[in-house]
Order: structure tokens, then sequence, then C-alpha cells
């Protein structure tokens, strides 16, 4: 077998593995595991880290979407087991796929330090695909266990106290949340290139720099995310379901935002700001 084929396969027979448990275990329906496979195959097969990144954000975020459902239960868009559609899969790795098919009509599969003075636009590319995952993994971790703190939410752009499942609602334990999930994968990332990479000590030393950057781009992206929900995404309390809602009704009491974003559109605007936030940050530290 030709090693440039070699690769590719192994990536196919990994994403296809993954897209049919996450199916049977109800994290992604049909559509989700047909998209989640193709992203997959295609992240790994062109650079190992950007695949590893992908799966840490697939796995813990899967984890702790499914971590204390009962509790959950006040969201409106409350699945059991959290199930995922294309929509959600493109919409939380379309921008860092795309990035990285440019990154391999540069590089090819080979991998790479982050260093300007050798390629800016490879450590672009390459900040901007992390930076896309410090977001999402951010961002999740943030919603799926600030919802279980104890204590009350309060709205990011008043400071005043809202009921749980709010857009736009932070508490403490959410924003630690979202640090955490920014800096596993830039702790990820940084781990693995001892095995798919080598560079000058110097260069070595430098990339540590993406463990505090990764930490700030989760807690950016879940603010961010926050913010453009407080906002542009209406949240309204239902006295018939007893929940807080997404659009308005004649049951519906408003409680923030207006109706111009859904979920998956504030999640893309979030993650297309950090992602370019992250690719300019990196150029200029690396």
């Amino acid at each position: 077998m030709e090693s440039s084929l070699f690769q590719p396969i192994v990536a196919a027979a990994i994403a296809a593995a993954i897209a049919a448990r996450a199916y049977k275990k109800k994290s992604l329906d049909l559509s989700g595991a047909i998209s989640g496979f193709v992203v997959m195959a295609t992240l790994i097969a062109i650079n190992c880290r950007f695949g590893a990144v992908l799966l840490v954000f697939f796995f813990t975020s899967s984890f702790f979407t499914k971590y204390g459902e009962e509790k959950k239960k006040v969201d409106a868009d409350f699945k059991k087991g959290g199930q995922r559609n294309w929509k959600q899969v493109l919409f939380n790795s379309g921008v860092a796929t795309i990035l990285a098919l440019i990154a391999k009509k540069s590089m090819g599969t080979q991998d790479y330090c982050l260093n300007s003075k050798e390629s800016s636009l490879l450590t672009s590319l390459a900040g901007g695909i992390i930076g896309h995952y410090f977001c999402c993994n951010g961002d999740t971790w943030s919603s799926e266990l600030g919802v279980l703190s104890d204590a009350q939410p309060i709205l990011i752009t008043t400071l005043k106290p809202v009921r749980r499942g709010t857009n736009g609602g932070v508490t403490r334990a959410g924003i630690l949340a979202a640090a955490a999930g920014g800096s596993v994968i830039g702790l990820t990332y940084f781990v693995l290139r001892f095995i798919t990479t080598s560079c000058k000590l110097k260069i070595v030393i430098k990339q540590l720099l993406l463990i505090p950057i990764s930490t700030v781009a989760g807690v950016c992206g879940s603010v961010l995310d926050s913010l453009l929900g407080a906002t542009l995404q209406y949240s309204g309390f239902c006295s018939v379901r007893n929940k807080v809602v997404g659009k308005p009704g004649p049951t519906v009491n408003k409680i923030s935002g207006i109706n111009l974003l859904d979920k998956n559109a504030v999640n893309i605007v979030s993650i297309m700001l950090t992602t370019v936030l992250t690719s300019i940050a990196c150029s200029y530290i690396f």
C-alpha cells in the first residue's frame, strides 16, 4: 500500500467507527453521523493533531452533554443524549475543516510547529483551526456544566439574575468550565507535537504559550456566545410549558433579546470571531 494512501484510509476507518458508535449511542442522528464522518475523516487525514483536537472536543462535549441530564430539562431544546444533527456538526467544525483544506494546499499532510518566521500563512491557519476548537469546547463545557451550578445565573448584559436556560445567562462555574474546555484543547495540541513533529528547543518552549492562549480563547468564545445570546437571541418564559423558550408567543413573557438569531447562528458567529482573533494572535505571538 502506498504511504500516501495509508493516512486517509486509517482516517476513514477511525471516523467510520466513531460516527457509527455516536449514532448508536444517540450522540448524533443519521445526518449528524454522516457529516461527522466526513469532517473527522478529512481532519485526521490532513493532520493528526487537527484530528486529535476534534476528537477531544467531540468526546468530552458528548460526555458533558449527557452528564446531569435531569437538571438540564429546563432547556426547551433539551434532547435526551444531546443528539446532534448535520447542522450542528457543520456549524461546530465547518470553518476548521475549510481552513485545514487550505493548509493542506500549502503543506500537504506534514505537521509543523507554530512559527511565523517560517510560515506566517500556516501559523495563521493553524491558529484559526485550533482557535475554532478552543471556542467550541469552551462554550460547550460552559453551557453543559454551567447549567448544573446551584448558583443563580445572571444575564451577561445587565448582571441581573435570570432563570436557568436563559440565553446569555452566565455563572462563575460556567466561566471556569469555559477556561478549562479551551485549555484542554491547547494542552492536547501542544503535547501531541512531541509525537507528530520536531522543532528547535526555543520554538518548543514558545509553543507553551498555547496553554494560556487556549484558556483565554475558551472564555472569549463563551462570553461572545453569551453576549450574542443575550441581545440577538430571544428568551422568554412560557407559563404553559413552564420553561424558558426561544420564540415569542401568547403565553410567553419576554426575558431578554430580540428574535434575530437562533442557537446555531449565535454559535457560528462566536466561533468565527474567536477563530479570526486566535489566528491573528498566533501570527503575532509565534
